[in-house]
């Protein structure tokens, strides 16, 4: 049994499993921040948070069941990620320069704080595909492409992490 103390009876909670489970809920806490700031790797980490709560419970009320839905949804994010940035520009016809300028410029716009992170796929977009060699006209479309998969992902990332949160509680109430 995980929660004998030296000379003592089995515990329900001890110190150690508070600090544990404080850390699996920073963790949940760091991993919704990161489904919103593209540095962090976000559902990932809520993930982790997760499950760290479960095998701190020793699975008995959190089980294989629930946390198989929450790694199904955890791979689900990660695809959003991958895919609505460059999904969004490429939509408009714009070149891999206009792909690689909104990563650009997502990344740079963080040192700038909540309208960097706004306007930097945009920005990032329209100077890729300036450097591309494209008309000013296409390289704003190219923008606002960059811009509309960023923010329809990061909403699509935030809802599943809140999703995940749902199927935890829910794994948790009914064993």
């Amino acid at each position: 049994m995980r929660h004998r103390s030296i000379g003592g009876p089995v515990s329900a909670v001890n110190a150690l499993d508070t600090l544990l489970y404080l850390l699996a809920a920073l963790l949940v806490i760091v991993g919704i921040a990161g489904s919103i700031l593209p540095a962090l790797p976000g559902l990932p980490v809520v993930f982790c948070g997760l499950l760290l709560a479960a095998w701190v419970g020793d699975f008995q009320t959190v089980g294989w069941m629930t946390l198989s839905i929450l790694g199904v949804l955890t791979l689900l994010a990660m695809a959003v990620d991958l895919v609505a940035s460059a999904l969004g520009t490429r939509r408009v016809g714009a070149s891999g320069m206009a792909v690689v300028g909104a990563a650009i410029g997502t990344v740079v716009g963080l040192l700038f704080g909540l309208l960097g992170l706004l306007f930097g796929p945009f920005a990032g977009a329209l100077v890729g595909e300036l450097i591309a060699g494209r008309g000013l006209q296409q390289a704003a479309r190219a923008g606002v492409g960059a811009w509309l998969g960023f923010v329809i992902g990061t909403l699509a990332k935030v809802g599943l992490a809140f999703t995940m949160l749902g199927v935890y509680i829910l794994g948790w109430l009914m064993p």
